[in-house]
Formats: C-alpha cells, structure tokens, sequence
C-alpha cells in the first residue's frame, strides 16, 4: 500500500505531538522549514497540517502560528456509571463527574429550558401521543473548564411542571436525573441506551471544539421506572476522541451437576 508524503510527514508529526516532544501550547516549524527537513514540497506540508488539523492535535491561531492543542483527558463511558446517580451522596457528584474525575467545584453546566410538544420521533421514545407537553432541556458538560459532552435531555411535563426540577437554577442537581425523579417519588429502575458513531454537526463542532476529522458517539437513553419512560436523553454526544465506550457482562456460571453414585 503507497503511503504518500504528506501521510508520512503527518504521522511523524502526530508521533512527535502523542510522545510530548511537541507538547500542548508549543508552536510548529514554519511550512518552509518543515519541508527543508523532510525534503518535500510546502504544498506537502500544507496537506500534512490539514490532516493533523482534521484529527484535532492542531489548530491555526491566526498571526500566532500553527500551535500544538490541549489534549483532554479520556473517559472511560459505561453503563454502571449510573450507579454514581442511584447510590447515596456522600459528597456532590453525578454519573459525568465520576466518569471524567472531576469534583464538585471543577465541574460547570450550561443549560437552556423551554417547553415544548412532543414531535413524532420523542413520542415514540416516550411511547406516548404526538403533542404531548416535554420539558426540553439542552446541556454542555464541562470538566476543568473544558467542554466534554452535550446533551439534550427531556422530560415529561406531567411528572415536572411546577417542581424545583423544573427551575434550571437548581443544575447541576447532585445525583443527576435519577436523584431528581427521586423528589417527585419517581423511582428509576431500568437505563436503555443505543449507541452510534457519526460525525459532529456544525453547532456540535462548535460548542464541544471537535476537530474536524473527529466523530461522536451519539447516545439515545430512554429512563424507566416501572416500565415508564419518565426521560429521554436524544441525543447525548460524546467527542470520540475523549472517551472510551466500555460494555461489560458478567455470565453466572451453572452450577455443577453432582454425579450419581
């Protein structure tokens, strides 16, 4: 397979920038110093830096130069995350603050409530008519100041109209969603996700900073309590690149059969 020289100019870059030789904040060799040292042409080098651009270790900062990004942490996304929500709380956290190591005080979320109707695809994952009144409220997730994930996660106007969980000034809500349904004598017993990977949109790039060459894990999360849905998170969207989806299933064995006499 023929690897072209932009490819391999690229990927001793991307070496130099993973290993720290290039750390975060550092600036790159001009394009012509560049193709001096590895005997290529600037239109080469140019292609290497898009590329590197596309798998977001770059940016271009205008007169600033081409400069080295900050890598966020990887997360590690799980179902038993969760457990974080439904346990006691000890002290403040939610299933995104466990995930991503963060505490109370590093953790910031933006929001923006409005009611709406239900349209046919919410209605489906509700299982309820089309024009029913949802709580719709969009998030972004941030840890250390950067912004992590984005979500927006919905609810029935029934269970919420009138409650604090209603009043965007009570987020971010210690237990998540779990420990608010709780309030409303709302038990959560059972999380569905599905999970799919795809490329950002424009205000997805914008809001999480994704590269342009870096897909998302897009989540769909229906809650339940008694085989209700009582939320629906479509779509929860995690950068690819900062996270790490883990499944994990434990199989009981059988017990073993005593054999005759």
């Amino acid at each position: 397979m023929r690897v072209h020289a932009y490819e391999h100019v690229a990927a001793e870059l991307r070496e130099a920038i993973l290993r720290g030789d290039l750390p975060a904040g550092s600036r790159l060799p001009r394009h012509a110093d560049l193709a001096q040292r590895y005997g290529v042409s600037e239109i080469v080098i140019r292609k290497a830096i898009d590329d590197l651009k596309g798998q977001g270790l770059i940016e271009t900062r205008g007169r600033g130069g081409t400069i080295v990004r900050e890598r966020p942490p990887v997360r590690r996304i799980s179902m038993d995350r969760y457990l974080a929500d439904a346990g006691p709380q000890t002290v403040p956290q939610t299933s995104f603050t466990r995930d991503a190591g963060i505490g109370w005080s590093e953790y910031r979320l933006d929001k923006a409530y409005q009611w709406i109707s239900a349209d046919p695809r919410l209605a489906d994952l509700f299982a309820v008519e089309p024009g029913t009144g949802v709580l719709e409220r969009r998030f972004v997730f941030y840890a250390n100041g950067l912004p992590s994930q984005m979500s927006r996660s919905c609810l029935l106007a029934d269970d919420v109209a009138g409650t604090a969980v209603a009043d965007p000034k009570n987020e971010p809500w210690p237990g998540g969603n779990i420990a608010q349904l709780r309030t409303l004598n709302i038990e959560v017993d059972e999380i569905v996700e599905e999970t799919t990977a795809r490329m950002p949109d424009a205000q997805e790039s914008t809001a999480l900073d994704i590269g342009s060459g870096i897909p998302v894990f897009s989540i769909v999360r229906r809650t339940l309590s008694q085989g209700r849905v009582v939320e629906v998170a479509d779509p929860i969207v995690i950068p690819c690149d900062r996270a790490i989806r883990v499944d994990r299933i434990v199989l009981k064995p059988e017990p073993e059969q005593r054999q005759p006499n």
